[in-house]
């Protein structure tokens, strides 16, 4: 019967081949899709474990990881939370949200902490200028610490993401954008102060900024890092085009970085405020607005799976 064992194992081989193929379509999937349901969450580890003993609270950070993943070499999207440079927390709603989610997809998040101003930087914008400057700072040390210890931590050195909303996105922007000669005479910062404290920059996979923006459009000529901004159109605290200051949103951001030939895509929330809200409330967010943080992830999601499955940007 060699007809009949020749047909059989003709089946297997066939079998086998669309079990092969069935299973390379999940792994595929694999940062696009949410695939783990239950992370891990190894809270306050530091990435400055020499920091002074006063600052050592501004220095911790939330590990996010999917339960029982075997996966080496995974990006890490570091998260930075909102909040004026004054206020917030590496628990803040929004960067706890996004840390599960994308871990549910499979990459490695950090929530990180980072220093505050101790004076009013919300109604003082020279205030605003020196935190963010020493924010920017802590950015990129979380940056350096996860490249150094990044089989520790099982992660691609080459595929570390910036993320933030608010002051966050101003910080993953101004990290990779920004000099800190530039930054530092922007903020009346002295030059000593700049050479004793400032941190070199460090290459970086991505940013995202959800409705943050930058200080000055002439430092995205300083990168080509990819950009991914979601904005509300109607955002009075950080409006989407900003003309008057030294201070611009994420439709100035995209039509420079169009401009400059820089990787880049925007959503736009018509008729919404600042936090994705209809109308911004620092102390209340509801549903509603929680579902359009979903929305801006999936959205972020899909353009970096598009750059890591095919070098590829849309937007």
């Amino acid at each position: 019967m060699p007809f009949v064992r020749t047909l059989t194992m003709l089946k297997q081989t066939l079998f086998l081949l669309c079990f092969v193929l069935v299973l390379k379509a999940a792994s595929a999937q694999r940062y696009k899709n949410i695939l783990f349901k239950d992370i891990t969450i190894d809270k306050d580890q530091t990435y400055y474990p020499d920091a002074p003993k006063d600052e050592k609270k501004a220095y911790l950070f939330d590990l996010y990881q999917p339960a029982g993943d075997q996966e080496r070499g995974r990006p890490l999207i570091i998260w930075m939370h909102g909040g004026g440079f004054k206020f917030g927390s590496k628990r803040a709603k929004r960067v706890k949200t996004w840390s599960k989610t994308f871990a549910q997809r499979g990459y490695v998040c950090v929530s990180i902490n980072y220093r505050l101003s101790k004076h009013n930087p919300l109604f003082h914008f020279d205030e605003l200028m020196k935190s963010s400057f020493y924010a920017v700072q802590d950015a990129k040390r979380a940056v350096a610490y996860f490249r150094e210890n990044a089989a520790k931590y099982g992660i691609d050195p080459d595929q570390i993401i910036l993320g933030g909303n608010s002051a966050g996105g101003f910080m993953a922007l101004d990290a990779v954008y920004s000099r800190n000669e530039d930054f530092g005479q922007m903020a009346n910062i002295p030059d000593a102060d700049v050479s004793n404290s400032g941190m070199p920059n460090q290459p970086v996979y991505a940013i995202i900024n959800y409705w943050g923006g930058i200080y000055s459009l002439e430092w995205l000529k300083n990168s080509k890092t990819p950009i991914i901004s979601v904005h509300g159109s109607k955002d009075g605290l950080v409006p989407i085009t900003h003309k008057t200051a030294p201070l611009h949103g994420s439709l100035d951001i995209k039509n420079k970085a169009d401009e400059l030939h820089i990787p880049n895509t925007l959503k736009i929330y018509e008729g919404y405020s600042h936090e994705l809200q209809k109308h911004f409330n620092p102390l209340y967010e509801g549903a509603s607005a929680k579902k359009r943080w979903l929305e801006a992830a999936q959205f972020t999601a899909d353009y970096l799976y598009e750059m890591m499955q095919t070098g590829k940007f849309g937007g």
